[in-house]
């Protein structure tokens, strides 16, 4: 049984959209003693709701009396005439985090964690969500990364909640006091969405906006931008907002107990380092672990357990996954990074080494953009380039003057010719910069693919040797 609320019992609400999210919603509400109208333009979907709900499109029914429209965070409030049509009523168009935030009060005592951004969002989620467990703390994580949050079984008083939130759920949600909210960075992305980069920038910002003192924003951001957006929001609210402006991010030593309200105590050197954590290398994940250091002190855990928590973290799937190291040569699935914003960290993980680049880039898929300008200033640090998918002819153009190129169209011919040309030091990445739907069904059914294909490399050998 996940979340049951008392503050839902005898309203009504239409349920829009029946994935795993739509329905956690649909048995939080029916649980809770709500009329629920739900749709789905699947079949197989509004079945599975059947006998709990009413079927029916809510484009179809008067709204009158509705107390909201649960929408998932994939429709677009922008094009989509749902929007219109509850405005039209008087009625609400809300998302499941929206619902979990008007349950909060009937819930026992907790804390929430909620953590956006462009990139880095569910690495640094799963990343705090890793540091409270280790501090022994019961904690759950939901949002848009992993079991959707009402699908869950509520904390007991002293838990913490870890909400990954993506703009779109931000968009849904309106009284979400967050006791930390973290922003990590935002460039465009999801501008069909959007009115221009303005709009999807205010939308980011709202998880700020929607919190009140004492609670505490986090904004660890590197560039003109973040430190204009810290100085904004530390005049609009009156909540702390923790900020670093560091110029050395590549190693987050020196920021433990930056932030520390009784001064930085003389000496740390019983902390681990960036080096001693295996799945957070890079300097995008080092201002991922900065980030989560932050949040993670302003719960009030100790350096020395964040410090242990940062060693033992496990990369996410399709995230920075180091699947394999075969022959000397290193394999990691990025099939996550679906943007050029997100892959240019990855690319920047593996620095050449004694001069030599040793990254074998695999890239393409269905395009956001028709150029790669944000992984220019890592191309020297390419050995080779394996262009896949709709874009791979055209990024194969693109990347031709700068590297050695093989537009290798299919994802497992990738594989293969890289396979047989790296070499001892290498790495093979996998971190496409592109949408998957070109030819996968999502990025992890991507990533898998490429999982499967490495596993087939040893596979064939071992045939060989036979």
């Amino acid at each position: 049984m996940g979340i049951v609320s008392s503050v839902f019992a005898g309203k009504h609400y239409a349920v829009l959209g029946l994935a795993r999210s739509g329905l956690a919603t649909v048995e939080c509400l029916v649980a809770s003693g709500a009329r629920v109208l739900a749709w789905d333009s699947r079949e197989d979907a509004r079945e599975t709701v059947a006998g709990k709900a009413e079927i029916a499109d809510p484009l179809s029914v008067d709204l009158t009396g509705y107390d909201g429209v649960v929408v998932s965070p994939g429709v677009p409030l922008n094009k989509h005439p749902i929007a219109e049509h509850a405005r039209s009523f008087g009625v609400p168009v809300i998302g499941d985090i929206e619902l979990f935030a008007l349950a909060r009060p009937t819930l026992p005592p907790h804390r929430v964690v909620g953590i956006t951004g462009t990139n880095g969002k569910s690495t640094t989620t799963a990343l705090v969500h890793h540091i409270i467990e280790t501090a022994r703390i019961p904690t759950r994580m939901g949002g848009n990364i992993g079991l959707p949050i009402l699908g869950q079984e509520p904390l007991p008083a002293g838990g913490i909640y870890v909400l990954e939130l993506s703009s779109y759920q931000i968009d849904l949600t309106f009284s979400l006091d967050c006791d930390v909210a973290v922003l990590l960075n935002i460039t465009p992305d999801h501008l069909d969405r959007y009115d221009g980069f303005a709009g999807y920038m205010a939308s980011k910002l709202r998880l700020f906006d929607m919190m009140k003192p004492p609670h505490i924003g986090v904004l660890n951001w590197h560039t003109d931008l973040g430190k204009t957006l810290y100085r904004q929001l530390t005049e609009r609210h009156d909540f702390r907002i923790w900020g670093n402006y560091d110029d050395n991010v590549d190693d987050p030593y020196d920021l433990w107990g930056a932030f520390d309200e009784h001064g930085q105590t003389a000496s740390r050197d019983h902390l681990s380092t960036q080096k001693d954590w295996p799945a957070l290398q890079g300097p995008h994940n080092a201002q991922n672990a900065i980030s989560a250091i932050l949040a993670c002190s302003a719960l009030g855990i100790s350096e020395t357990v964040i410090s242990e928590a940062l060693k033992t973290y496990a990369a996410l799937p399709h995230r920075m996954q180091r699947v394999a190291e075969r022959n000397g040569v290193l394999w990691v699935n990025d099939s996550k990074a679906t943007n050029a914003a997100s892959t240019a960290p990855a690319l920047g993980a593996y620095p050449p080494i004694d001069g030599k680049p040793r990254i074998h880039w695999i890239v393409g898929g269905l395009a956001k953009t028709d150029h790669l300008d944000e992984c220019v200033p890592y191309y020297p640090n390419i050995k080779a380039a394996y262009t896949i998918g709709e874009a791979g002819h055209k990024y194969a153009e693109l990347l031709s003057p700068h590297m050695p190129v093989d537009d290798s169209e299919m994802l497992s011919a990738a594989v293969r010719r890289a396979a047989r040309v790296a070499e001892p030091g290498d790495v093979v990445l996998l971190s496409p910069a592109c949408a998957s739907f070109d030819q996968f069904r999502d990025y992890e059914a991507r990533g898998e693919a490429f999982v499967a294909a490495v596993a087939a490399l040893d596979e064939s050998e071992a045939a060989a040797d036979a």
